[in-house]
């Protein structure tokens, strides 16, 4: 059964915009292909950090939500611990609420966008 998951993970910001593109695309590609089906993807652009990370105050934040096996997990934080790029990651199982909330919020985005 496919489960729904978020992860977001944050770059160093010393990447260029096709450095960065490169980046989202590998890790989409390795969603894709463990099977997963990808509903939303957000580009968050460049955040200050909460706290230093690698001498780094800020980073690129980019968001997939998707729907996937639970073992395409393990191969997705495995290419971000390998992958230099990645300066911080999370991902974790959505429940039908968040899943609800999610929908809603990117239905509320859309309609502001269309005002």
């Amino acid at each position: 059964m496919m489960n729904h998951y978020e992860t977001v993970f944050i770059t160093t910001p010393v990447l260029s915009e096709g450095q960065m593109k490169e980046a989202v695309d590998k890790f989409l590609g390795i969603l894709k292909d463990g099977g997963a089906e990808i509903d939303h993807e957000e580009n968050w652009g460049l955040k200050k950090l909460a706290y230093p990370i690698q001498k780094k105050s800020t980073g690129f934040y980019y968001l997939i939500e998707f729907k996937a096996e639970g073992d395409v997990i393990q191969k997705l934080e495995t290419e971000y611990r390998r992958d230099e790029r990645i300066i911080r990651f999370l991902t974790f199982k959505m429940d039908k609420y968040a899943v609800a909330y999610s929908i809603k919020k990117r239905s509320k985005k859309v309609i502001k966008a269309e005002e």
